[in-house]
């Protein structure tokens, strides 16, 4: 098996998506599903061989349920067009996650939405020593690959307890602590797309070490 037929899968659902047409097509949806568990688990292998502070869990524990959540979005179709892998980011808090499907296909990691009192850390750790993540996320490989960290729903003015004018108020001001960059089915499909996972992995991995260690305080 291959991800030849996990997206044809994915597209006959989407086509289909009632409950109805899943009870029907059971059998493949478990095997499609096991098939990203068994790429999952041996992914997690190479992750592991990269950094030594990654924790592996088990591929069924990592893969995200295909069921939208219809209580908080009742608009939506009953089941996703992806299949999501989520991970630790080198052993700590921080994520790393990997979407598969027919539309927005990315590799993300970092902290996406921090608790209030991770939050607080983070900022902290800014505060005490903002030039090292600065340092991570101005990096040439870094920028080339992720951007900027996102700057969705960030501050308009510095939060409390911080001037405006702080040497680091720009990231002061951020609530996510993430990057993504976008992938294709193409890149699904190709034989090196493990190495692909496994590189972007490694750029990520200074930022996750310096959330999870201010976080840890």
């Amino acid at each position: 098996m291959s991800f030849h037929q996990v997206f044809d899968f994915l597209r006959d659902l989407n086509q289909n998506n009632s409950k109805d047409w899943m009870d029907e097509n059971r059998k493949r949806y478990e095997e499609n599903r096991d098939f990203v568990i068994d790429w999952a688990n041996n992914l997690m292998a190479k992750i592991g061989k990269a950094d030594p502070d990654f924790k592996a869990v088990t591929g069924k524990k990592a893969i995200s349920r295909i069921n939208n959540n219809l209580m908080f979005h009742p608009d939506k179709p009953v089941y996703k067009d992806h299949f999501g892998v989520e991970m630790n980011l080198s052993g700590g808090p921080s994520g790393f996650y990997i979407q598969m499907g027919l539309n927005h296909n990315f590799i993300g990691g970092g902290i996406w939405s921090p608790a209030k009192d991770q939050l607080e850390k983070i900022r902290g750790a800014i505060d005490y020593n903002g030039d090292e993540l600065q340092k991570i996320i101005d990096k040439k490989s870094f920028k080339d690959t992720f951007g900027k960290l996102s700057e969705q729903d960030q501050l308009k003015t510095a939060p409390r307890d911080y001037s405006q004018d702080h040497k680091n108020i720009e990231l002061l001001r951020r609530k996510r602590f993430a990057v993504m960059v976008d992938i294709t089915q193409k890149d699904i499909l190709s034989n090196n797309f493990d190495k692909k996972v496994v590189d972007q992995y490694k750029k990520m991995m200074p930022l996750g070490k310096y959330l999870n260690k201010a976080v840890s305080f």
